[in-house]
């Protein structure tokens, strides 16, 4: 390769010269003079398209970056996949640049990771599928390379509430409160809050939430919000700040910071797919040194739900592309399969006299302090003298050993030596019975050799 033709195009290239770099770098990529090492191929067409986005023809860009993917020695797998969903975004085809993200995240060597998890949740809400873009977002905010999760957090937010699932939704508005943002967005977020404190019938932690969005007076509430504002105002007044019923956000203004996520193809005016977008003014350095294009600004970090809760909803929502994939039913059996596996083994360990506690655990205890050990180890139903007459019997030894244990489903017995404080040794038969799924102590009596002959 002509470096110091590729050094011209780097150079246009940083000081915004678009056109000039486009140029330089076609011109470096068929330069016949000076033929190009593996890998050199997909960096250029990989240069090439980050010019023409910045020029704002995507259909080429795409082209570029798809011949960047077709050279296999080109190791930013990742960087060039993210790249190409921005691209197919910005062109409001969502089904292709979530295939791209998905491959994105899929490298390994890709560092940024979040960004393409939060620019497919995006794309995800686009396509009306809360629950897996909150599945996106939330992978986004668990990545220790996110340097801001509060905007995460807050599509976060808006995925629950589109699910239906407002207590979720204050979870992840609230744990988005921890982190430094602008004024601008936590008075958004604050609003956001209010309405899901409404849809979860806590009318004075609304009314609180409301009050904090209003309170620099630089915030105007969307109709929607201030309907519930007004809502949790009354409810308080009249002495019923906490609903015991859920209650649903009057038309719930649920358009967060990025995206809508009321599950319609909405395209907001300042579309946060725009390359040319501000808010998402960085850049981050792929492994050859040149610029990558602007990346999605993400965001998302903790919340109290389960993966396996949401991809139950993510199941029902793209039940149609499972059916067409023929996945579920495979997935289905696979678990189904697992469950079976864990309950037969559960039930032979069972039967074969295992539990929780064993009784080895159940005998240690009992011999390390017996006194202590009288209010746990012992069946329910001995009586205290019982237990007293048997423990008058027991040499505290915590180095006690067992010899052996006979091991049925229901009944047990423990042969143990231990140490008396004299030096001898005493060895006994401790009865244990089944407990729930561990053992208790149902005997203990002294044992002699001769018993058995």
């Amino acid at each position: 390769m002509n470096n110091e033709i590729f050094q011209h195009a780097r150079s246009a290239y940083a000081s915004k010269n678009y056109e000039a770099a486009l140029a330089a770098y076609t011109q470096c990529l068929q330069d016949v003079s000076h033929p190009l090492a593996p890998g050199e191929m997909g960096l250029l067409y990989h240069q090439i398209g980050n010019c023409l986005v910045k020029l704002d023809d995507y259909n080429e860009a795409i082209h570029a970056y798809t011949q960047a993917t077709a050279d296999s020695v080109y190791d930013a797998v990742g960087a060039v996949n993210y790249n190409l969903g921005m691209a197919y975004a910005a062109l409001h085809d969502y089904e292709d640049a979530v295939r791209h993200f998905e491959i994105s995240v899929s490298d390994a060597k890709y560092d940024t990771p979040y960004k393409a998890y939060a620019a497919m949740g995006s794309a995800l809400l686009k396509l009306g599928k809360s629950a897996e873009a909150g599945v996106a977002f939330r992978q986004a905010a668990l990545d220790e390379g996110n340097p801001d999760p509060t905007k995460s957090l807050l599509n976060l937010g808006i995925c629950f509430m589109a699910l239906d699932r407002p207590s979720d939704a204050v979870t992840s508005y609230e744990s988005a409160l921890q982190f430094d943002m602008p004024p601008a967005t936590r008075n958004k977020l604050f609003a956001n809050l209010g309405q899901a404190y409404v849809a979860c019938g806590q009318m004075q932690k609304a009314v609180s939430a409301f009050e904090s969005a209003l309170a620099d007076k630089t915030y105007f509430l969307s109709d929607s919000a201030n309907v519930d504002y007004q809502r949790a105002v009354g409810s308080v007044a009249s002495g019923t700040s906490e609903m015991t019923a859920i209650m649903s956000p009057v038309s719930a203004d649920m358009s967060g910071l990025d995206v809508p996520a009321d599950g319609t193809p909405a395209y907001p005016v300042e579309d946060p797919y725009a390359y040319g977008n501000p808010q998402d003014a960085y850049y981050y350095n792929e492994p050859y040194g040149a610029e990558q294009m602007p990346g999605y600004a993400p965001d998302d970090r903790f919340f109290n739900a389960s993966d396996e809760e949401l991809e139950q909803w993510s199941k029902g929502l793209a039940k149609q592309d499972r059916k067409r994939r023929n996945v579920g039913l495979k997935i289905l059996v696979f678990f189904i399969a697992l469950i079976l596996i864990a309950l037969a083994a559960g039930v032979f360990l069972f039967t074969q006299g295992f539990g929780i506690p064993s009784q080895e655990t159940v005998v240690e205890e009992l011999f390390a302090d017996p006194e202590a050990a009288s209010s746990s180890v012992f069946a329910k139903d001995l009586s205290d003298e019982k237990i007293q007459s048997m423990l008058a019997a027991v040499e505290a030894d915590p180095n006690a050993t067992i010899d052996g244990v006979n091991k049925s489903m229901s009944e047990s017995t423990a042969f143990v030596n231990a140490k008396t404080a004299e030096g001898g040794e005493v060895t006994y038969q401790i009865s244990l019975v089944r407990d729930l799924i561990g053992w208790k102590v149902s005997n203990v009596e002294l044992y002699f050799a001769s018993q058995n002959q």
